[in-house]
């Protein structure tokens, strides 16, 4: 008598399985992975700022009033503004008369989007209302993004 040999392997519907789990995984990676690399894109645009800000703070702590800090009236404000749009995915950077509000757009990054961000010292009143609450006194800055939730905005789009 002769014994037959097992068979080894797998079946159709156990490949189909590891196939269908496989599939719903990356149907979930794919998706949560193309916002990462966005966001990791647009944190280029958001540091692209840093050296505006910088230059504000120090004007306006030289004594100058806000609407003097702008890249019309300062020339340090002015050389960072310049240097600012350096980078991939930095398009431009502007920063408003008289209001030191600054906007950083993007580029290359599925869409165009900005980054606006406003200072607040406690006497500037804000259009968008983001500076009215818990501002410092006189004297210290704080800047918050603005919350005009357009389609272009950073907040809409979830990047920043």
């Amino acid at each position: 008598m002769t014994l037959k040999p097992t068979q080894k392997g797998f079946t159709l519907i156990e490949l189909l399985i590891v196939v269908a789990i496989i599939g719903i995984l990356a149907a979930i990676a794919i998706p949560a992975y193309s916002t990462y690399t966005k966001k990791a894109k647009f944190s280029e645009v958001v540091n692209s700022v840093n050296g505006v800000k910088l230059a504000i703070d120090v004007c306006y702590a030289e004594g100058n009033a806000i609407g003097n800090c702008d890249a019309t009236s300062s020339t340090n404000v002015q050389a960072a503004v310049t240097g600012a749009d350096v980078g991939q995915y930095v398009n431009k950077v502007e920063v408003a008369d008289d209001t030191a509000q600054i906007t950083a757009t993007s580029e290359d990054i599925s869409g165009t989007y900005t980054y606006t961000i406003i200072p607040c010292d406690g006497t500037i009143a804000s259009a968008t209302g983001v500076c009215t609450a818990n501002s410092p006194p006189k004297g210290a800055f704080t800047w918050e993004v603005s919350n005009v939730a357009d389609n272009s905005s950073c907040l809409a789009a979830g990047l920043c």
